[in-house]
């Protein structure tokens, strides 16, 4: 259902369970990346940044020493978190949201980075966690799509959830929305507005989410009652890169469609840059709506209507359903797959309106 206004994101749930890694960050004036480098021990901090954040963990009495937790009766665990993202926006909140639960479930969350580029550097990720005594691994997009990454974890029995999968998969444990049913109703909601030529840029091909949000989209224009034209398409990957390449080639096309749909506000955000660089005002000339409600949603001018896909959350319920899988096992419970979907909203901001009344859209 979609809202007028976004409301503002909310700080107040983690400020009522005490101090977070965030204020730590904010103290120290570094990122919370740092912050967790410099709690877990790491050496490639600097000894300026490292005593600042030292400072600020005193100063704020944050403790996120897990060990120290542990003498006060929590269990500690040791969670791993393979990541590769194009779009460093969706990547920082989603690493914020499972900084900060690992902070409250008294978990050491190790960070990995994983080139998917190879089945070979995929195993060799895997092969660091493992050696790093991890308890469970959390799967971020697009590593939560590799067989090969989730062959490794399963055949060394290691507990895992993938977060942000188009579709629900029985090999570990996955934390996601309904893509199709979010891209459904935010191109109704296009439709709605006048629109009847639209662009739509593909998500990467690698990712399961990419083709729900593309039959999402496909089957809302196929069922609608006044007949849109065929869509233009191009695929992109994620990336602000690709949204530009992508969007340059839509409104090169004639005619141009009246409304772009972007599956990610990355490439969303590079649409905007084309149509400002090609003179189109935005809405005005050209509507143009993403997906995600990353932090370039409201930096881009005009900010995107979008689909929220709480990232930072889903992180959140990620981890705490894999800790709760990891106790299952340590207490001898069978401990099978779980299908959590998390809800989504559509957000209506400034960068879509109807089309222009010189476009054959706005005459039918």
């Amino acid at each position: 259902m979609a809202s007028g206004r976004a409301p503002a994101r909310k700080t107040s749930r983690r400020s009522r369970r005490g101090t977070t890694i965030h204020d730590v960050a904010r103290r120290a004036g570094v990122s919370p990346m740092t912050v967790s480098r410099v709690v877990n021990g790491e050496r490639n901090v600097r000894e300026t940044t490292r005593a600042a954040v030292l400072a600020a963990v005193k100063e704020l009495r944050y403790a996120p020493n897990p060990a120290a937790r542990s003498l006060a009766g929590a269990q500690s665990l040791r969670i791993g978190l393979l990541y590769a993202n194009p779009s460093a926006a969706y990547l920082s909140e989603f690493l914020l949201g499972a900084l900060d639960e690992s902070s409250r479930k008294s978990a050491q969350l190790l960070l990995e980075k994983c080139e998917v580029s190879s089945p070979s550097a995929e195993r060799a990720a895997v092969r660091r966690l493992i050696d790093g005594s991890i308890a469970g691994v959390i799967l971020p997009p697009p590593v939560c799509e590799s067989h090969v990454i989730l062959a490794e974890l399963k055949k060394a029995a290691i507990p895992t959830v993938a977060v942000a999968t188009g579709r629900f998969r029985s090999d570990a444990s996955c934390v996601r929305i309904d893509d199709f049913k979010a891209a459904y109703e935010m191109t109704r909601y296009l439709l709605s507005l006048g629109h009847r030529r639209i662009g739509f840029i593909k998500g990467h091909p690698n990712q399961t989410a990419s083709g729900e949000r593309w039959l999402g989209f496909e089957t809302a224009l196929r069922e609608a009652e006044c007949k849109p034209q065929p869509p233009v398409i191009e695929q992109g990957f994620f990336s602000y890169r690709s949204g530009l390449e992508a969007a340059e080639k839509l409104l090169a096309a004639n005619p141009r469609p009246t409304a772009i749909f972007a599956s990610n506000d990355d490439m969303a955000a590079a649409a905007v840059s084309v149509a400002h660089r090609r003179g189109l005002d935005v809405p005005r000339d050209l509507s143009v709506v993403g997906f995600d409600d990353t932090a370039i949603a409201t930096t881009v001018w005009p900010e995107l209507t979008t689909i929220r896909q709480p990232t930072a959350t889903m992180a959140e319920v990620a981890l705490d359903l894999l800790i709760r899988e990891i106790r299952k096992r340590r207490d001898g419970l069978p401990a099978t797959a779980v299908d959590h979907l998390v809800p989504h909203e559509l957000i209506v901001r400034e960068s879509a309106a109807a089309p222009p009344p010189e476009s054959p859209d706005a005459a039918r």
